[in-house]
């Protein structure tokens, strides 16, 4: 079947038929640098990480563009988010974006979250933003008031077209008080005037100053992806007002349609609460994975629709660890057979079975990335494996049945939903680590066989020390990392 995905902006499920055949162009709201990542945030990348994954997957060319915003982004009181920062710690507020930044892709590689294409600061690009601001005063779709530009929101008849509220019942679209000098209160600020003290501020045709939130995602989009783009990304909590604001502003200054796909995705929850740092109900991504394997963090996040909310709790992620470890335990059980395995006639029975749940995958992610339905398929698939090489069935030491078992788990387990180990690592290096582990292994066996149970115990304690588990079967020992 054709790749369909929900398009919050028809709030309706269509076909996917990019701008430029076999090219997509997407842009995903990043985050604000002033703290460190938590769960909620991963819940967001980790859901367009699969959706970029399987694009690539089904053979899309995909330039990703996610910003950093390291300026303009107010709290309620009006105040940057990553000056008061700087202010409690008495640093420079450049250092406050560096170490958060750095942390942040600190956290997301070690999610297995692939690094966007391009990575575009705001900071870096106010020349973008000041340009786009002075069209849109040229079209008259925003004015000046003393140092400030706001965008008129009355001048753009279809303002609200994502989130379908109307103008009449909207309030203001910045995050800070009404002011007297809007002609309207949903009118929202593209540039703000800087006081002597500020410390991020830039020189405009207007003063020095400093861009609001929502002119920077349009400009850099427009920048590195046009400005018409194939899908746009974020988190649900930002339809309103930023990314109505965002196609406002660009679609005046432009004169064309903005992004032709909205995919947002539904918050994470603590007892059906957003995970929020204002309201303290958060994990850190650096104290998750304390607790949990990184691809446990991604089964849990596959556990629902990207599009919904999902409610974080020890129980709800621990029974998501447990199902990737019975899935990692068919993995290893297929790789340790592997290595002796002979060559066969790959019965075709089994066969067939491999290529009926990849396909049940693949049909699951083209109805709209549905993850918890891929999911599901590679529990029922890990089910007929260990049937399969539990049973002794000449079949379950066919090379060629286990290399499709094998090769299916990378695919959809490794390079899509990111949660099998060692999925993309068939290097030089992989052996050799297979390679030591294994000479240890038969050294412990060795030690057991002599009835050196004190050696082979030290054996088995070094290694999981260093990570690696080891299960003794009745078949032969196997391990996971």
């Amino acid at each position: 079947m054709p790749l369909r995905v929900h398009n919050v902006l028809s709030d309706q499920k269509e076909d996917f038929v990019p701008l430029t055949e076999g090219q997509v162009r997407m842009y995903v709201c990043g985050p604000t640098v002033y703290d460190h990542a938590h769960l909620g945030h991963a819940k967001t990348y980790i859901a367009f990480d699969l959706i970029v994954r399987f694009l690539r997957y089904s053979g899309y060319q995909v330039r990703y563009v996610q910003n950093i915003t390291d300026v303009g982004h107010l709290l309620e009181s009006g105040e940057d988010r990553i000056l008061r920062k700087a202010g409690q710690l008495g640093t420079e507020p450049m250092e406050i974006v560096e170490t958060y930044t750095r942390s942040y892709f600190e956290d997301m590689d070690a999610l297995g979250v692939t690094r966007p294409d391009i990575s575009p600061r705001a900071s870096g690009h106010v020349p973008e933003q000041i340009e786009m601001i002075t069209r849109l005063i040229d079209k008259g779709h925003a004015y000046v008031v003393g140092g400030d530009v706001y965008y008129d929101v009355s001048s753009f008849g279809d303002y609200g077209k994502l989130s379908n509220r109307k103008l009449e019942e909207q309030e203001s679209g910045m995050r800070v008080d009404v002011e007297e000098s809007k002609r309207h209160p949903a009118d929202f600020a593209l540039w703000k005037n800087a006081q002597d003290e500020h410390l991020l501020k830039w020189r405009s045709p207007w003063g020095w100053g400093f861009p609001g939130w929502h002119i920077e995602c349009s400009a850099m989009a427009n920048r590195y992806l046009g400005p018409t783009f194939d899908i746009h990304g974020g988190g649900i909590d930002n339809i309103f007002p930023h990314n109505e604001c965002e196609i406002a502003q660009s679609e005046a200054a432009n004169g064309q349609p903005f992004a032709r796909y909205w995919l947002l995705t539904g918050s994470l929850t603590v007892e059906g609460v957003k995970m929020s740092k204002s309201l303290g109900n958060f994990m850190t991504v650096k104290d998750a994975l304390e607790k949990y394997p990184p691809q446990a963090i991604r089964a849990f996040v596959f556990s629902g629709h990207y599009s919904n909310p999902i409610d974080f709790s020890e129980d709800a992620i621990y029974a998501a660890q447990k199902g990737w470890e019975r899935l990692m335990g068919a993995v290893t059980l297929t790789r340790e057979r592997l290595r002796d395995a002979s060559e066969g006639d790959g019965e075709k029975g089994f066969l067939d079975t491999v290529e009926a749940h990849k396909a049940r995958a693949v049909e699951a992610l083209n109805d709209d990335f549905n993850a918890p339905a891929a999911m599901g398929v590679l529990q029922n698939f890990t089910r007929e494996v260990n049937h399969l090489l539990n049973s002794g069935d000449a079949a379950a030491s066919d090379r060629t049945i286990l290399q499709a078992i094998d090769d299916l788990y990378r695919d959809i387990g490794g390079d899509v939903l990111g949660i099998v180990s060692g999925a993309t690592a068939r290097t030089a290096d992989a052996g050799r680590e297979d390679g030591l582990i294994r000479l240890l292994l038969d050294l412990r066996q060795q030690y057991r066989a002599e009835k050196q149970f004190d050696k082979s115990d030290e054996i088995r304690d070094r290694l999981a020390e260093l990570g690696v588990t080891i299960e003794d079967r009745p078949d032969g020992t196997v391990y996971r990392v």
